[in-house]
């Protein structure tokens, strides 16, 4: 489970420099020697790995899929380049795919940065104050008043402060981990998640995104539909979708059609089905397909900045609600010693 795996950046790197030698015609086993000698030391091992097995005279997609270094997509459609005898232009595909994915994140990554830090800042004033409300000593001694309310004062309680924060965010972080590894079958929740309003449906795109690009790369290298289908589900990550390849599989062999295949597994929008129908119809199913592609490719991109943009804007009126919080907090507590200031001073019987 703690097994590291190939990052994008490595993995976009390896297949270019891969499906470059072997289209120059170089030999397979020298490359693999020297992409032996680059990276940390898991790749390494790992490349080592694929040396040693293509010295024995093993196919290269045997051992990525012995081990879980390799992502389950590259170690398929080499396995496919290897069958079809499209190897290398198999590799440089997946380079291509593995680059566009990188620049993505990058750009996600950036475009939250900002936000990101104004949380940073918020939480670094709240300490802040916290602090020093514990180190200031009001002229007739005691403590200072807790202008927050929250009963925290100095370095304990910023440290309080933070594990409260710690505990709100990891329990976040846990969500996040338990949807992706579908814990108690919580990726049943999907369709839930694709009817929240613009996010919703900017998540499925990039889903659909994904599976129509291992789907055209699996059709255009020669293999059947089944396979095709089956490696298109696993390459979205989400058991979700791959519970489907059983009922796309059952109908192709009941003789269905791509489109009906795809229909009968519920999880693709009416569009999609159609696009892809009209591609049979047309009778080059993995040119319109490699077309369908590229327009969802373009879809991708506009839904990860639909999905930043909300990320900032969640992220800066969290901020702006939680500062006016504690302005009206603060503004409170200082009005409530005007008013006491403010009552008659009443003789003592």
């Amino acid at each position: 489970m703690f097994s590291q795996r190939m990052k994008l950046s490595a993995a976009a790197s390896f297949c270019y420099r891969l499906g470059t030698g072997l289209k120059a015609g170089a030999d397979l086993l020298k490359l693999l020697q020297s992409e032996a000698k680059q990276g940390p030391d898991r790749q390494r091992a790992a490349m080592l790995k694929l040396a040693d097995g293509a010295k024995r005279g093993e196919p290269l997609s045997a051992t990525m899929a012995d081990d879980p270094f390799f992502p389950t997509v590259m170690a398929t459609m080499t396995r496919v380049g290897e069958e079809t005898g499209k190897l290398e232009q198999t590799l440089l595909t997946l380079g291509e795919h593995y680059q566009q994915q990188l620049t993505t994140r990058r750009w996600f990554i950036s475009s939250i940065t900002w936000p990101a830090l104004q949380l940073v800042a918020g939480i670094g004033i709240i300490s802040l104050l916290i602090y020093i409300m514990g180190i200031l000593k009001p002229p007739g001694g005691g403590e200072m008043t807790d202008l927050l309310g929250f009963g925290l004062r100095g370095g304990s309680g910023v440290l309080w402060f933070w594990f409260y924060l710690s505990v709100f965010f990891g329990t976040l972080g846990l969500l996040v981990w338990a949807f992706f590894r579908n814990v108690a079958g919580i990726q049943n929740l999907i369709p839930l998640i694709y009817m929240v309003p613009g996010i919703g449906k900017a998540i499925q795109t990039i889903t659909i995104s994904r599976f129509c690009w291992t789907l055209a790369l699996a059709l255009g290298s020669g293999l059947d539909p089944i396979r095709s289908i089956k490696l298109a589900l696993d390459s979205t990550d989400s058991d979700y979708y791959r519970s489907a390849a059983g009922d796309s599989e059952a109908a192709i062999r009941g003789g269905a059609s791509l489109a009906e295949a795809l229909q009968a597994t519920d999880l693709f929008p009416d569009d999609f089905i159609q696009r892809i129908e009209i591609a049979e119809h047309s009778g080059t199913d993995a040119e319109s397909i490699d077309y369908l592609t590229k327009e969802y490719d373009e879809r991708a991109k506009r839904a990860i900045k639909v999905i930043a943009g909300t990320a900032t804007v969640v992220i800066r009126v969290t901020v702006i609600l939680v500062l006016v919080f504690l302005i009206f907090r603060i503004a409170a507590t200082v009005f409530g010693f005007y008013s006491i200031a403010d009552e008659p001073i009443l003789p003592r019987r």
